[in-house]
This record gives C-alpha cells, structure tokens and sequence, in this order.
C-alpha cells in the first residue's frame, strides 16, 4: 500500500516551529507511523515526488530517510523504494512459570530448531561444582546450543547437568525437560537470575548481531521434587527480541 498524498501536504511539514526540516520530516513520518496513518510495509513516495510534495529539497528528504533506515523506521530496497519497516513481534517471558525454550515457542505455534555447539561429557569447573553440589570427582553433560525460531536466532544456552542425572548427552534432541521428565526427572522449582549484558564477538556472530549489541543474561538453577539440584544453564537471549514479565502482588500490610 502507498501512503495516502495528503499525509505529506506542505501544510503539514511547515507546522513544528523552527526545527529543521529534515527533523520535521522525520517526526512527520513517526508519528503517522504512531497514529495508524502510515502501517507496516507501507510504501512512501520516492525522493524527488516527496521533496516535490512538500517543497523542500532532496538532499533534506535523502537526510531524513537515512536517519529513519537507521533507526529502523523505514526500510530500502533497491529498485523497488521506501517502506516502512514491519515490526518485530517481541516475545514476552514470564518468570512466574518454569518451561523449556521448547515449550515456549510451541505455545506461540511458532517451529523451532537448535543448531548444537557443544555435546560432551567434562570435569566441572569450580563454579558448576559448587552450583550443582557435585562431589569430588563427578563429570557433568554439557549443552551448548544456538536456539532459534522460524529460523531466526533467538538465544544461546548453555546448560550444565549432572552427569549421573544425563549419561547421554546426545540423548537430547530437542527439549532438555522432556528429555529429563522421561527419565523420572521432572525439573519443579527454578532460582533465576538475569541482567542486561552486551554481546561478545563470538555470541553477536551466533545471533546475527553486532559486538555489543545489547543481550537479557540469565542463570538458571533448577531442582528436582527432592532438592537435589538438576539444571545449570546460562542463556544470552537477543535484547531486541526479549521481555521479560513478572506479575506482582501487594505484600501484605502495605
């Protein structure tokens, strides 16, 4: 769909004070964008139409469709035109539940498929030892592995598991939980903690994204019925991509 004429009228463009014009265009664009006056993939008129339309030069249009492509407000293609960019749908997490990446995603009907990093049997280091309560000399399962869905990168895990608790871990193909439910050991409480982190080179790489993007970190400690501690996983989700949701209760006596 092409953005309607009378949104880019000259009248429109001259109200804003004594910004300068090619502020005033890009505000113009959001906020139609903000108000449903312009919707997702929309085509905007080209560089010489719009500068026509509003009577201001080119190089003012071309300014303001640069800052807009690089805020992410408008997409290019070439020889095809000007868009508005579509949307990220961000997917919301709640804390309050206990699921699997699996599980999550199947909610939303979405499909999934991991790309593995890392299936291996190894001596713990000092700080998964004392996370998981082994004893001296236990080996853990490790789980490396790059979680996407609908094909896009969403997050990287790296999970820790007793050994005696995962002999196999090839045994795993999609969901860990599944994998551990079947085999009498259903996950029941998680301790999780999580704060904002940039991405190194190597992550970045996995997700698509640029050194220092912005990333969600968690570390996620799970336990059995019994208490014994069956999961260690550290995850670094997209930031662009993630919120995480709680819902909060008035203590009471407040």
């Amino acid at each position: 769909m092409t953005a309607a004429p009378q949104l880019f009228a000259r009248a429109r463009i001259a109200a804003g004070g004594s910004a300068p014009l090619y502020l005033k265009l890009k505000r113009l664009v959001t906020d139609a964008i903000a108000q449903g006056e312009l919707a997702d993939r929309d085509a905007i008129p080209g560089e010489r139409d719009l500068a026509r339309m509003l009577g201001i030069s080119r190089v003012t249009v071309r300014k303001a469709f640069a800052d807009l492509v690089a805020e992410g407000v408008l997409v290019q293609r070439r020889g095809s035109g000007t868009f508005v960019a579509p949307r990220e749908e961000r997917i919301e997490l709640p804390l309050s539940r206990l699921t699997s990446f699996t599980e999550d995603m199947r909610l939303r009907g979405l499909d999934t498929r991991s790309d593995w990093l890392e299936r291996s049997i190894a001596l713990p280091t000092p700080e998964e030892a004392l996370v998981l309560a082994l004893s001296p000399g236990e080996k853990v399962s490790r789980l490396h592995r790059l979680r996407l869905a609908e094909d896009k990168p969403l997050a990287i895990e790296r999970a820790t598991i007793p050994h005696r608790f995962l002999p196999d871990p090839l045994a795993v193909e999609t969901s860990l939980y599944e994998t551990l439910i079947e085999r009498g050991l259903r996950p029941v409480r998680a301790l999780q903690r999580l704060h904002a982190a940039a991405l190194g080179k190597g992550d970045g790489d996995l997700l698509g994204l640029a050194e220092g993007s912005p990333a969600l970190f968690t570390e996620r400690v799970a336990y059995l019925a019994d208490g014994r501690v069956v999961e260690f996983t550290r995850s670094h989700y997209r930031g662009d991509s993630y919120d995480f949701v709680a819902e909060l209760h008035l203590a009471e006596g407040s």
